[in-house]
């Protein structure tokens, strides 16, 4: 069943009173306790944290691991407002509302840890998560078509999308605009190999949670190693996403691709992605598909090999190789 159009969901309300149902103090005190971490979700360019294939995920996750908290992400509290956010706003001071309002919720600041799941550019806004705050920690972070190396040209809009055709018209215009990269989300993770050094010069957010500059933040390359599990899923035929390969942070110049393995942020191991792939955590994922056309099979199959109790041992399933054909590239 694809994504769009076709997951449906009740409301998300009873995951929570489920997930609270057992009191805040005793949950994660001991190694028998089967509680599954709490997990936050960030959706992608143009949707909502209300959107009824979000909410649908939610159900999912509770499905897969029975009692889980699941807190969707929002910029704003209205839906709308959240979705223009989605395109318009600096994400240095988004990533930071986020940190904060995750750090200040009153059950997601009790756990250990929490699971985190990125849907397109949700995928690369939770890594800066991990890598900028990280309070409570992150134990596995899955992102599905995200652009974790950035872009390379702009997606295409619905005609009646005006929000969308508005915002990707000013960023074609001059992406390198301060203004612009302060404003257009789209625009802050444009990285075009041609104009490098304008990038490394001007980009607002990717050139920084990617450590790409000459001086090395630290705390993002200990806390990405730190992870137990990154998940990337790229989906196979993504026509949405330019170049599609950004997914498994590969850098595509032309006709030229480079894998994540064969570049110097990851010889140089400038994020830590080294260090975590040496201890089995840095997984490669394929969806089938284009992109967000995601099945709940495909779904399943990633909560259940990497999200759940802190305890591995009981109630949550080691990461399976089935399916799995490119994580051994």
């Amino acid at each position: 069943m694809a994504f769009v159009g076709a997951l449906r969901l009740l409301a998300v309300g009873s995951l929570i009173t489920a997930s609270v149902a057992k009191p805040i103090e005793p949950r994660f005190q001991n190694d028998n306790d089967d509680t599954p971490l709490p997990l936050v979700i960030w959706h992608g360019l143009g949707d909502t944290y209300q959107a009824d294939g979000v909410r649908h995920v939610a159900e999912i996750a509770e499905e897969v691991n029975p009692g889980t908290l699941t807190y969707l992400i929002r910029i704003d509290e209205d839906a709308s407002r959240d979705r223009y956010h989605s395109f318009v706003g600096n994400l240095t001071e988004q990533v930071t509302k986020v940190c904060d309002d995750i750090a200040a919720h009153p059950i997601l600041s009790t756990a250990p840890a929490i699971d985190a799941l990125g849907f397109s550019q949700g995928g690369q806004f939770l890594r800066a998560y991990v890598e900028r705050c990280n309070k409570p920690p992150v134990r596995s972070l899955v992102t599905f078509g995200s652009q974790h190396n950035g872009i390379t040209n702009f997606r295409e809009c619905e005609p009646t999308d005006w929000i969308c055709r508005i915002a990707m018209a000013v960023v074609k215009g001059d992406a390198w605009n301060s203004a612009v990269q302060s404003t257009l989300v789209p625009a802050q993770y444009y990285r075009n190999p041609d104009e490098y050094e304008q990038y490394l010069e001007n980009s607002n957010f990717l050139a920084d949670i990617n450590n790409e500059r000459e001086e090395k933040n630290e705390e993002y390359k200990k806390n990405i190693a730190n992870l137990e599990n990154f998940v990337m899923y790229m989906f196979e035929d993504d026509k949405t996403v330019i170049p599609k390969e950004t997914a498994w942070f590969e850098d595509v110049n032309g006709t030229e691709t480079t894998p994540l393995r064969a570049r110097k942020l990851y010889s140089e191991d400038w994020l830590g992605l080294r260090q975590l792939d040496r201890k089995g955590g840095l997984k490669f994922r394929l969806a089938p598909g284009d992109h967000m056309k995601l099945t709940e099979d495909i779904l399943k199959e990633a909560f259940g090999d990497f999200y759940g109790p802190l305890n591995p041992h009981r109630g949550r399933s080691e990461p399976r190789p089935k399916n799995v054909h490119s994580d051994d590239l």
